[in-house]
């Protein structure tokens, strides 16, 4: 199939999920608006998701919601539970235990702050930076689940393949590097641009044709 005739495909999908796809983003925009251990579960997701099925990493953090183990588990026992459901079980486990250790006083309080006190690209930077773990990719999923991914892209090798399949980019690069990911993000966003969908809807369009359903 020529290129042309992908996207205007492409767009046609696009007709026929907008109206869930939007769902979606409003779900995560009153997910942000929760309370301050709401956003600490979306950062635990993110943080469990590299090389790890998102289905499975929900999943996870369900458990750990359950057992108590996520406001409260050592990162052995958080470890022993992921290691059912996600890759690099106990690195993660570690992750988010530092994490919970660093942001926990007052409440979460200061996670909120980094989440809504700046930019988006701002506040994925400070998260980079601030927390172990977390990549340009997972910080931009974590802005995006709780409600504030418009300029930013979560660039995992999904969402690659597929760009390079469009025309966005010309190829899948082997490597990503802080530079090459926002050098990529601006030809999505160019790519989105031209071709009337939203950054943070064509992200879950993509997902869509991977997974068979919108999730996060």
């Amino acid at each position: 199939m020529k290129r042309s005739a992908r996207i205007l495909a492409l767009i046609a999908k696009y007709r026929v999920k907008k109206r869930e796809i939007a769902a979606r983003l409003r779900h995560f925009r009153m997910a942000g608006r929760a309370s301050n251990r709401a956003l600490f579960e979306e950062l635990a997701f993110c943080l469990l998701t590299p090389q790890s099925k998102a289905f499975s990493c929900d999943e996870a953090v369900g458990e750990l919601k359950r057992t108590g183990l996520l406001f409260r588990g050592t990162a052995k026992k958080i470890g022993r539970l992921l290691s059912k459901k996600v890759r690099f079980h106990n690195k993660k486990a570690e992750y988010l235990v530092e994490a919970r250790r660093k942001f926990g006083k007052g409440g979460f309080a200061l996670l909120r702050d980094i989440t809504f006190g700046a930019s988006e690209t701002r506040a994925r930077m400070r998260l980079v930076r601030e927390v172990k773990g977390m990549g340009m990719k997972e910080a931009s999923h974590y802005l995006r689940n709780v409600g504030r991914g418009r300029r930013i892209a979560i660039l995992d090798r999904h969402i690659i393949k597929n760009l390079a399949r469009y025309g966005a980019i010309r190829r899948v690069p082997k490597s990503l590097t802080q530079k090459g990911y926002l050098q990529i993000e601006r030809r999505m966003a160019c790519f989105c641009r031209k071709i009337g969908i939203p950054l943070a809807h064509l992200d879950l369009l993509f997902w869509a044709e991977e997974t068979g359903r919108v999730f996060k």
